[in-house]
């Protein structure tokens, strides 16, 4: 299933079956001139960034870069960057799962990723670049002269920890706005919202609700077979 807008009016194909590992589409929960929620890191102290392995700026940049040319490659060769990876820092040689979202003039113009790592970060990165770029289902492959506008934002997760609760009012009171994204899950149904949903739905009911339409179900649906996991990310993108 691809992840999809906030507004139920705008999610396609919801309800479907979703692999763990499946590629997901997920856009910035922002749709203005100003830079999408996932291009701004969380804001975190630095032990907690330490625990989960932050990236340094370094890092960040090599990341970026990748991305970006991993697109021109697709240009060229239809398919992603190949990644030396003895050539890379060590950091992106850790297995993490990452989004990449793709803006153009403030707009959504394709946002492709993993929930869960199923390979090095910077091979993850550039397969998941080439595929905001050119399999978004909700959008064209982006086209050569678009490519030196588009900015390009990356969030790097930490992997899904699984939620126990015995009701609704409990797992709302275990949620933190703004910081958690939240995965649901019923038999084959499936959803998620990146941390930069919160901008747009700021509430943690309200959060819930959507997430619950954008998995095919009913906003006030409840059942004790929905497992709920959360993750984090950092988040940094290109500077405009």
């Amino acid at each position: 299933m691809h992840s999809a807008d906030p507004d139920p009016s705008q999610r396609p194909a919801d309800g479907q079956a979703e692999q763990p590992a499946e590629r997901l589409s997920e856009p910035p929960a922002q749709r203005s001139a100003q830079p999408a929620a996932d291009a701004r890191p969380e804001q975190a102290d630095a032990s907690a960034d330490q625990d989960r392995g932050a990236l340094g700026r370094a890092e960040r940049q090599r990341l970026l870069a990748i991305a970006r040319a991993s697109i021109a490659h697709g240009l060229a060769q239809g398919a992603p960057l190949p990644i030396a990876l003895p050539d890379e820092p060590a950091p992106l040689h850790a297995t993490r799962a990452s989004f990449v979202t793709l803006e153009l003039g403030g707009n959504l113009r394709g946002c492709i990723g993993h929930l869960e790592a199923i390979g090095p970060l910077a091979t993850d990165v550039a397969e998941n670049a080439f595929a905001a770029a050119f399999q978004d289902p909700r959008f064209p492959p982006l086209s050569e002269p678009e490519l030196a506008r588009v900015a390009i934002a990356i969030s790097v997760l930490t992997p899904p920890e699984p939620l126990a609760f015995a009701n609704e009012a409990e797992l709302l009171d275990q949620i933190t706005p703004g910081v958690d994204g939240l995965i649901l899950s019923e038999g084959h149904r499936r959803g998620t919202f990146l941390p930069s949903v919160w901008s747009q739905l700021p509430s943690p009911e309200a959060f819930l609700r959507h997430l619950k339409q954008k998995a095919g179900l009913p906003p006030d649906y409840w059942s004790d077979q929905i497992q709920i996991a959360r993750y984090r990310t950092e988040s940094f993108g290109e500077q405009a």
